[in-house]
């Protein structure tokens, strides 16, 4: 439709972000002060830059007051300054930002969190930027973004973050689903459904709860807890560890050449894609294969234990070192697959 209206010369694309009025002050004391102070003389002044950043004050008491304004309102010291303009009396403003405004731009400083000199090092933010991938829950898929990226093309206009970096701060954004209780809903201290991971890291083991958290189902959608399926990753595990450490070392057959070969293809694209279910079932069908030949082959046990790392750290670690390797598998590099 919009292709056929501009054919006809009848109207032109536009993207609209509906961005309305955005309500930029809290009454409350957690927040970046508004740097602005207020004048009977001369209105709104901004605080000088060399009074830059503007800090909060300490106080006793920073909880809500009954009177609607923030608790920093009490704070006379703190409040009651000169006008940077005219001398004159003059009142901060006590409202403070939202936790919007740090969370718009926050990934920016952590390009060079200690410099005292400015916002980053512009060389610093043309290497780490724009963010390569950018994961947050689906709650922050419309309204964060929109603030981020508008904060961002704001400085990026200002020159403040390097022309270099792009006038878009994600390079690539992806949502998480939500782990749900067993029978489907949301997990709630009130409903007593919370499953504690503290205790599943106890009685199983932190890998065997991460490597089931990420096989339980697509990476952004929502999908309840099953103690089965994590009992079953349990014994999965168990089975790497004694072909490791109990089967012996095969020579490899042309179908398992294949299956090796497809598993690492599979894993290499499925981890970029963040389908690690899908790669998990893979590394399943790959053990199912070795186990059937006997036991993993001399020439692919590191490359076995360099597939299951991603998803059980510890346990392929642990089987690195036993196959004599003194340097972490983490910073091992990541196997390659025969195309043919």
């Amino acid at each position: 439709m919009i292709s056929w209206l501009e054919e006809e010369g009848k109207g032109t694309r536009a993207t609209t972000y509906k961005l309305r009025d955005w309500v930029f002050s809290r009454q409350r004391y957690w927040g970046e002060p508004i740097p602005i102070i207020l004048c009977d003389h001369c209105g709104f002044v901004p605080v000088p830059d060399e009074a830059l950043p503007l800090q909060l004050p300490d106080v006793e008491a920073y909880e809500p007051t009954d009177s609607g304004e923030s608790p920093l309102a009490n704070m006379t010291d703190w409040v009651e300054v000169k006008c940077p303009s005219c001398g004159g009396k003059a009142k901060r403003e006590t409202d403070t930002m939202p936790n919007w405004a740090g969370s718009s731009w926050y990934f920016l400083r952590y390009c060079d969190p200690q410099n005292n000199e400015a916002l980053a090092d512009p060389e610093k933010l043309k290497y780490w930027m724009p963010i390569d991938l950018y994961n947050g829950g689906m709650e922050h898929t419309t309204l964060h973004l929109l603030y981020s990226r508008f904060w961002y093309k704001f400085l990026w206009d200002l020159g403040i973050v390097p022309e270099e970096c792009g006038n878009e701060p994600y390079a690539r954004r992806r949502s998480h689903g939500l782990i749900l209780a067993e029978g489907g809903e949301k997990m709630s201290k009130s409903k007593g459904n919370v499953v504690n991971p503290d205790d599943v890291v106890q009685e199983y083991g932190a890998d065997v709860f991460r490597m089931y958290e990420m096989f339980m189902g697509p990476f952004d959608q929502p999908v309840p807890w099953d103690t089965n399926g994590i009992e079953g990753v349990k014994r999965f595990l168990d089975r790497v560890w004694s072909l490791m450490t109990e089967a012996t070392s095969p020579d490899s057959t042309e179908a398992v050449e294949t299956v090796y070969n497809q598993s690492i293809k599979k894993l290499s694209e499925g981890i970029e894609q963040m389908q690690f279910n899908t790669c998990i079932s893979q590394l399943m069908i790959l053990t199912n294969t070795f186990q059937d030949l006997g036991g993993v082959p001399q020439s692919m046990r590191g490359a076995y234990l360099q597939l299951l790392a991603p998803f059980a750290p510890h346990l392929a670690e642990e089987l690195w070192f036993q196959m004599g390797k003194t340097e972490s598998i983490h910073l091992s590099g990541w196997p390659k697959y025969d195309e043919g």
